[in-house]
């Protein structure tokens, strides 16, 4: 008879630690997000000084889709990007989203020259206004935040601060914003 109750004894140890570890379906607790550099983590924060000398927050956009568009006015293929960038701030930054406030560009040179810097914002139409700059080049402490090794390269953020494409250049950058619009005012 105590063969018979071993196999019975196990199943209930069983389930009664499956019953105290499970997790409720519904549990609408909210999940901590992770801060890192991967799709579906939430993107670090920059703080780094524009143009007139004052500090910008990326953190201030939350509640926008954001693009963070690494660049600089000496790198060829950025210069060559910028038409792109531009076109999707002018068509995106009317749109009205599902989710999101708006669309909103936070622009970080790797210049090293603030004049070369700010003809290259006003010569290629930069029209927003979120532009940072370390003076750092390479060195620069928003691209060593991200990982940056090569430019142009860009981080798509939502509303929440969540990367949800990284590296959308021309066409690219359209069909990723287009998921997230509701209609175009």
């Amino acid at each position: 008879m105590k063969k018979n109750l071993a196999p019975f004894a196990l199943l209930l140890a069983v389930v009664a630690m499956f019953s105290f570890t499970s997790v409720k379906q519904n549990d609408t607790t909210p999940t901590q997000t992770k801060i890192g550099l991967e799709i579906g983590d939430e993107a670090p924060n920059i703080i780094m000084k524009g143009v007139d000398g004052k500090d910008l927050k990326l953190s201030s956009l939350r509640g926008k889709m954001v693009l963070i568009d690494f660049w600089a006015s000496w790198c060829g293929p950025c210069r060559r990007e910028n038409p792109n960038v531009v076109a999707a701030y002018n068509k995106y930054s009317r749109a009205k989203f599902k989710t999101a406030k708006g669309f909103e560009i936070f622009s970080v040179s790797f210049d090293q020259s603030k004049t070369a810097w700010e003809e290259a914002i006003a010569k290629d139409g930069l029209l927003w206004k979120y532009h940072v700059c370390d003076m750092k080049g390479w060195a620069n402490a928003a691209g060593q935040l991200y990982g940056i090794s090569s430019i142009p390269s860009s981080v798509l953020i939502d509303e929440n601060g969540i990367i949800v494409a990284k590296n959308l250049r021309g066409p690219a950058l359209d069909m990723e914003l287009d998921k997230y619009v509701a209609s175009f005012n």
